[in-house]
C-alpha cells in the first residue's frame, strides 16, 4: 500500500506549548508561512496577504456563524447532562453529542435552565441513537413555539476545541469579522486572521472576495479510525454554493485570475460544488472526503490553519501539496515556534506551489 494511503503517515509530534490557547490581537498579526513554489517557503505575518496575491485573484470564504452549541441540563432524575449540537436535521430535532450517553435512551427527557431572566423555558426528548456518530437525535421544545436557533442565545455556551484548556478570550474571538449564517459548532478557522482594516488593503489591491457556507460539523472533526485512509467516510455537511459566487469564479478564471480558499471548509464547498465535472450551484450537503491523488477541479491555492495529526483536514492539505512537502513544512513552524490549531498561526500556498 502506498505511504499516502496510511493514516500512520499523517502523524507528527507538536509540543504542548504551541497549540495556541488564545488569539493573537490584532488577528493580522499573527504568523504567516507562505509556500512559494514546489521547492520554497518564506516566513511572514498576515497582514502582508495583499503583497502576496495578485489583482484579479478570488478569496472565496465560508461565512457561517458558530452557534452556541453547548448545552448544559438535567435528566428528570436530576442527573447532569451535556449536550454538544451537531447539525439540525428538520425544525427542532437535532443530531447531538451527549453525556453520559449510555444511560440516555430514546424516550428519555432533559430539561435545560436558561442563564438569563427569561419565561421561556427549553426540554428535549431522545428520539433515537446516532450509529455513525455515537450520538443521540434529541427532539427540542421551546415553551413559546420558536426554534431552538432563535433562543439558543440564552441556553447555550459557544464550544471552543477540547485542546483549548486556557483559554480567556471573548466568544466573539472564535467568530470570523464576516460571519453572517448561523449554523455551525465550530469555527473555520482560517478566516479569524482577517481584519476590516486587512479587507480594505485587499479591495484596493483589486483582489476580490466571494463567499460560500459550510456548517462545521462532525465531518470536519471527525477522527480518521481506519488504517487505509481511503476507507475512511466522511459524515455529511450541508453547503451552500449560490450563483453568485459561481459566476464570480467563472469570471475570474476567464480573466486569468486565481481562485484562493480561505479555509479547508471552502475547499470542501467549492469542490463538493463541482462533482459533476464543473463548478455549479449547489445546496445541500458534501461528504467529500480529499486526500492525495485528488483530481481538483476549481482551487488554486489555499489559506489555512496547522491540522492535527491524523486528520481528514491534514490530509486534504496534502492532496495540494503532497503529503511529505507538507509534514516537512510543518516541522519548519515547529522549530519556528508556530502556534498551532484554532487559534494559531496561518499557512499560504500559493497556486505555484500546488501539484500538477
Amino acid at each position: 500500500m502506498d505511504a499516502d494511503q496510511l493514516l500512520a503517515s499523517y502523524d507528527y509530534f507538536l509540543p504542548e506549548k504551541q497549540i495556541a490557547q488564545s488569539p493573537i490581537t490584532p488577528r493580522d498579526q499573527s504568523r504567516l508561512l507562505v509556500v512559494q513554489d514546489q521547492q520554497q517557503h518564506c516566513h511572514q505575518v498576515f497582514c502582508d496577504l495583499p503583497n502576496l496575491l495578485r489583482s484579479g485573484d478570488l478569496l472565496v470564504f465560508n461565512n457561517t456563524r458558530v452557534i452556541p452549541a453547548r448545552l448544559f441540563g438535567q435528566k428528570t432524575t436530576g442527573t447532569a447532562v451535556e449536550i454538544l449540537l451537531l447539525e439540525e436535521q428538520q425544525r427542532n430535532q437535532w443530531l447531538a453529542l451527549v453525556k453520559p450517553g449510555r444511560r440516555l435512551k430514546p424516550g428519555s427527557q432533559i430539561v435545560f435552565a436558561s442563564h438569563q431572566e427569561t419565561d421561556v423555558h427549553l426540554t428535549a426528548s431522545v428520539v433515537a441513537s446516532d450509529e455513525a456518530t455515537r450520538g443521540r437525535i434529541l427532539q427540542f421544545e421551546v415553551s413559546d413555539g420558536r426554534s431552538l436557533l432563535e433562543v439558543v442565545e440564552q441556553f447555550g455556551q459557544l464550544p471552543l476545541p477540547p485542546y483549548i484548556t486556557q483559554a480567556d478570550s471573548q466568544p466573539e474571538q472564535y467568530q470570523t469579522i464576516y460571519a453572517d449564517r448561523l449554523g455551525a459548532v465550530a469555527a473555520p478557522t482560517a478566516g479569524l486572521h482577517f481584519t476590516s482594516e486587512l479587507f480594505e488593503r485587499l479591495d484596493a489591491k483589486g483582489i476580490q472576495r466571494a463567499f460560500v457556507t459550510l456548517h462545521v460539523g462532525v465531518g470536519t472533526f471527525r477522527p480518521v479510525e481506519v488504517e487505509d485512509i481511503r476507507h475512511h467516510q466522511m459524515h455529511g455537511e450541508w453547503i451552500e454554493v449560490p450563483e453568485e459566487t459561481v459566476e464570480q469564479v467563472r469570471q475570474t478564471k476567464a480573466k486569468g485570475g486565481r481562485i484562493i480558499a480561505v479555509g479547508t471548509t471552502a475547499v470542501r464547498s467549492l469542490e463538493g460544488a463541482s462533482q459533476s465535472g464543473e463548478l455549479r450551484p449547489y445546496y445541500g450537503k458534501t461528504n467529500l472526503f480529499i486526500y492525495p491523488g485528488y483530481q481538483w477541479r476549481v482551487v488554486d491555492g489555499l489559506i489555512t490553519n496547522f491540522h492535527l495529526p491524523k486528520s481528514s483536514l491534514l490530509m486534504l492539505v496534502s492532496g495540494l501539496i503532497g503529503r511529505e512537502r507538507l509534514l516537512a513544512l510543518y516541522q519548519d513552524a515547529i522549530a519556528q515556534g508556530y502556534r498551532f490549531y484554532s487559534f494559531g498561526d496561518a499557512m499560504l500556498i500559493l497556486p505555484e506551489a500546488k501539484l500538477t
